[in-house]
């Protein structure tokens, strides 16, 4: 519980939140636990969904047949994972091995790395700051942007070259975020006060914060940049935020809310509610963001936190971090589906377009 709670909050955020995994699975990922009979199917045979494992590798599940394809290792805790807009590259943040500088600090220095998905091979690793959290690209496919959550500021890596070109300064504790589908903003939730830091892409500058609740853990931007949405862990409550106005609804979720979603059709965002290892959630909110009201509380496994749905609304796939596992929802039931057995602590979650 101590190694994994350094390795993701740092001395800075210390927080119930957090990433131990039970270990129940070995790494390699290749056994498949069903706890319902169903058998979803995909309407791409291609699709793949990549986990980030903190237990050092990335677990490669074919979206078709509901199963681990593949197990990458990776030396070091693999926190967070994004595929690229055209689907031809697999990013993720890793956190070394916890090491001791000379004055006993911690050295949590990290890396992004890129990888071809058809062959599981790194493209580059890049080196980045200390205790690198999310990592996401931004829509025309220019840059890769990673949160360094004990530096207090965002990598920002020319995803061609594969080199930092830029370094933003944030708020304190920056973890997960997304950018605009124009590209022209990252909004990124910052864990160690009640902010969102609002990133110009063109200027390379926080061009303002936005308050909106205690520890900010990710955040979600609907598709015509209108609408923000925070999951906030301290209050078990997801923030909506009308970024004309600027106007702050919450909803309230489950226990100790993680990541967050947004459907491609705007409609509805999808919360993983973690809890803790000694008190785990193991539940999806469903959140209408027209009524900003929860319409559903959908069974999954223990300390869920990482979410993302299918690219035609179908599917929710959520990462079980005290199991190690991923649990199918389907969406028009609102319901548990499968689940499947990923490698250890699955953290992050993505998918192929």
């Amino acid at each position: 519980m101590k190694r994994l709670l350094a390795l993701f909050f740092t001395s800075i955020l210390m927080l119930s939140l957090v990433l131990t995994g039970c270990g129940k699975a070995s790494d390699n990922g290749n056994q498949n636990t069903n706890k319902k009979t169903e058998n979803p199917t995909s309407t791409q045979v291609s699709q793949f969904l990549f986990t980030a494992n903190e237990g050092g590798s990335i677990s490669k599940i074919s979206v078709k047949d509901q199963n681990v394809v593949s197990t990458i290792k990776v030396e070091g805790a693999v926190h967070n994972i994004q595929v690229s807009p055209d689907g031809k590259v697999v990013a993720a943040t890793v956190v070394p091995k916890m090491a001791h500088g000379h004055d006993d600090s911690m050295d949590m220095k990290g890396k992004a790395i890129f990888i071809d998905p058809k062959n599981d091979k790194i493209i580059k690793e890049v080196a980045v700051g200390n205790h690198p959290a999310h990592i996401v690209f931004t829509e025309n496919g220019k840059y890769a942007l990673v949160t360094n959550n004990e530096d207090n500021n965002v990598s920002v890596i020319d995803a061609k070259k594969y080199e930092v070109v830029q370094t933003i300064p944030t708020g304190k504790g920056p973890h997960g975020f997304r950018i605009a589908q124009d590209s022209q903003y990252a909004y990124v939730a910052n864990m160690g006060e009640n902010s969102v830091s609002v990133l110009n892409l063109e200027s390379m500058k926080e061009e303002k914060k936005i308050k909106v609740g205690t520890t900010p853990v990710t955040t979600g931007i609907t598709s015509d940049n209108k609408t923000l949405v925070v999951t906030l862990n301290k209050e078990n409550a997801l923030a909506i935020v009308d970024l004309a106005s600027g106007n702050v609804d919450k909803v309230n979720v489950g226990n100790g809310p993680a990541q967050v979603y947004i459907q491609q059709n705007n409609q509805f965002a999808y919360v993983a509610n973690q809890g803790t290892e000694d008190t785990p959630s193991h539940t999806l909110t469903k959140v209408d963001l027209q009524t900003k009201q929860a319409v559903a509380t959908i069974e999954t496994g223990k300390g869920s936190h990482g979410v993302v749905t299918s690219p035609d609304n179908k599917f929710t796939y959520v990462t079980n971090m005290f199991e190690d596992t991923v649990s199918i929802i389907d969406n028009a039931q609102n319901r548990l589906v499968k689940t499947i057995q990923v490698g250890k602590t699955p953290n992050g979650i993505s998918i192929t377009p």
